[in-house]
């Protein structure tokens, strides 16, 4: 069986008993917060696939990577991922929930990049163009990128709206060279 089809059925039940116990916010930051542990730290996957760690260590390795207070219905899925032996699908677990309840809640991710920092009105006005155009809300993340020489790079969803120097600059570059 595919990893992706089970990776999505354990976590569609994760969201589902999340949402009944109302602890869905939560689980979500705990999701995100593994996800984000498996990229940040490699020797994780390796770790918790390697057959020769026992369950228990995994348990702990990864309720570590989680975070402190990590809730029971999150805990009960590491205990049954590990029984299973499916110890090697949690990072793909923790990816198919995030996407399932941002999915769910109607969240779009946006970036925001700019070649000196903005200030906070101006980037609560990039989120709100793209709540209005997204009709939901947005985890919105600001980058500063000094080679984009001015302007901004604004990406949400599937979009990119590019208006920095460096691109402009570029396309005169491409219609001089024809």
């Amino acid at each position: 069986m595919d990893i992706g089809v089970i990776s999505v059925r354990y976590a569609r039940a994760l969201l589902k008993c999340s949402m009944e116990s109302s602890a869905e916010d939560q689980v979500y930051q705990e999701m995100q917060a593994l996800a984000e542990n498996y990229i940040q730290v490699p020797e994780l996957r390796r770790t918790i696939e390697n057959p020769m760690v026992s369950n228990e260590k995994k348990e702990s390795i990864l309720l570590a990577a989680i975070g402190s207070g990590a809730s029971d219905i999150t805990q009960r899925l590491v205990k049954l991922v590990l029984k299973e032996g499916r110890a090697n699908m949690m990072q793909f677990i923790a990816n198919s929930y995030v996407t399932l309840y941002r999915q769910q809640k109607n969240i779009t991710r946006g970036k925001l990049t700019t070649a000196v920092s903005v200030s906070p009105a101006i980037e609560q006005k990039m989120r709100k163009m793209v709540e209005s155009r997204t009709n939901g809300t947005v985890e919105f993340t600001t980058e500063v990128d000094s080679s984009i020489m001015g302007g901004f790079i604004l990406d949400y969803d599937t979009y990119r709206l590019d208006t920095s120097v460096k691109s402009q600059l570029n396309n005169i570059l491409k219609q001089l060279k024809n």
